[in-house]
């Protein structure tokens, strides 16, 4: 069985993981900059994070991430192209395949309709047994289901 990490990036980063014995485990990580914290901290807080996960379920195979396209604002954009080449560079580093996956895809695999709201994404993953504390959280549920039913003959 290969570890299939999936995430939501944001300073609120949604995350899922399918591990060896078929479990699933997921949750968000806050990574809002802290309090006489420089902006590059979060960063640092975030590969760390990446390394305790993989550590903690003996490695992982794959990572996929939610593609976003159209933030926001400015800010959120800022943030999530830090995220992202973060990841990236950690994922290249340790030689673990991984791939973006546009939000509508994402959206349309888990409830049917690729412009779905937050609330139905959150009803979708509850539907599967799962309890997401948040939006973010189900969105990385919602893509670990898509990289199970559509990509598990391609790891």
């Amino acid at each position: 069985m290969q570890v299939i990490l999936t995430l939501d990036l944001g300073t609120a980063t949604g995350w899922a993981i399918r591990t060896r014995d078929n479990g699933i485990t997921s949750g968000t990580q806050s990574f809002k900059p802290q309090r006489f914290e420089g902006g590059g901290m979060r960063f640092l807080r975030f590969k760390r994070s990446l390394t305790e996960v993989k550590q903690s379920v003996d490695g992982i195979n794959v990572v996929y991430f939610e593609e976003v396209r159209n933030h926001a604002g400015v800010d959120a954009a800022h943030a999530y192209g830090g995220f992202m080449a973060h990841l990236t560079a950690w994922c290249e580093h340790h030689n673990i395949p991984y791939q973006g996956v546009p939000v509508g895809t994402i959206k349309k695999h888990a409830t049917g309709k690729g412009n779905a709201g937050k609330d139905d994404m959150i009803a979708a993953m509850r539907s599967k047994g799962h309890a997401p504390a948040d939006d973010n959280e189900a969105d990385a549920l919602a893509l670990l289901h898509w990289a199970i039913d559509t990509q598990e003959d391609a790891i």
